[in-house]
């Protein structure tokens, strides 16, 4: 069966209530922070308790819609992440996976205090049966080593990528709008092809972008119509390449001095580690070339891969 991606205009507390029980393999919420942002409506300017009461309640309906294997990541900012960890574990009693960082190289500037540089990503599942793929979320290793598992390793809860920022083609008229090489990291690591994938806050569009490409079923929900216009031109737009990569994805693995290895790797690498992103491939390429040129041996990357070579 084809894949299903849908973008319904609504309240996700009312929305939600319409999603069967135990139907869901993953949720991917990056809810209102609370911190005033213009979405379009008042959802970012709630009182603190009121703010608190909401995110209880659609936090509740998330885990009633979630299957047993079923995953939930959290967006959250500083002020409320304590209050939120502690409605997942002490109040939903669901089970902790990851507090994980998102360190983004641009942020908000002060001159008393330090500039915020990181926002958290709660994970916590219904029970301890979770999906956890991790052969499909490794990143390269520094070296080569025939200790080291080549197929990569485990990127760890710190996840450096930058901002979409405003001069990007792929940026899109919103707010916060988060990278897709976040949520593609999510989507592979806790759910499978053909999963139903449900963001209760859908903005701009990017969990059902990245799912429609990842062959997931994914449904959106979004209170702010033009939003919901906004993500369906996303969707129907060609794709050369998710707009963001943990920059760790394009690492040249030191020592591949046999050049028997060297090419077997590198074809592995691109399959691993690029596949979703074949825009960068020949930059990938280049800094091959470039590494083992310089110790005067034969790449011959040209022969190999005619196709990536522009």
């Amino acid at each position: 069966m084809d894949k299903i991606i849908n973008i319904i205009h609504g309240d996700c507390l009312t929305e939600l209530k319409a999603i069967n029980d135990n139907s869901v393999d993953l949720i991917i919420a990056d809810p209102p922070y609370n911190i005033g942002k213009d979405y379009g409506n008042k959802s970012d300017k709630q009182d603190f308790d009121s703010y608190l009461n909401f995110t209880k309640s659609w936090l509740t309906e998330c885990k009633r819609i979630m299957k047993e294997s079923g995953t939930i990541y959290v967006f959250a900012g500083f002020r409320y992440i304590s209050y939120i960890y502690q409605i997942l574990e002490r109040e939903l009693e669901m089970n902790f996976i990851n507090w994980i960082s998102w360190h983004y190289t641009q942020g908000i500037g002060k001159t008393k205090g330090f500039s915020p540089r990181h926002d958290d990503i709660l994970a916590f599942s219904k029970s301890d049966k979770y999906k956890f793929n991790l052969d499909a979320i490794r990143i390269p290793q520094k070296f080569y080593r025939k200790a080291n598992n080549m197929r990569g390793a485990n990127p760890g809860d710190v996840w450096e990528v930058s901002h979409i920022h405003y001069c990007q083609k792929e940026r899109q008229p919103h707010p916060t709008q988060k990278p897709e090489a976040l949520i593609e990291r999510i989507v592979l690591a806790s759910s499978d092809e053909g999963d139903f994938v449900v963001d209760p806050f859908s903005g701009s569009g990017t969990t059902l972008r990245v799912c429609q490409q990842l062959k997931r079923n994914a449904l959106g929900i979004e209170l702010n119509k033009e939003y919901v216009k906004q993500t369906k031109e996303r969707l129907s737009s060609p794709f050369v390449g998710f707009d963001s990569i943990d920059e760790r994805m394009l690492r040249v693995p030191k020592d591949l001095n046999d050049t028997k290895i060297r090419r077997e790797y590198i074809k592995n690498h691109i399959n691993w580690f690029l596949k979703n992103h074949p825009n960068r491939i020949k930059t990938f390429l280049d800094d091959v070339k470039t590494i083992y040129s310089k110790k005067n041996e034969e790449t011959q990357i040209e022969f190999i891969f005619p196709d990536f070579i522009i």
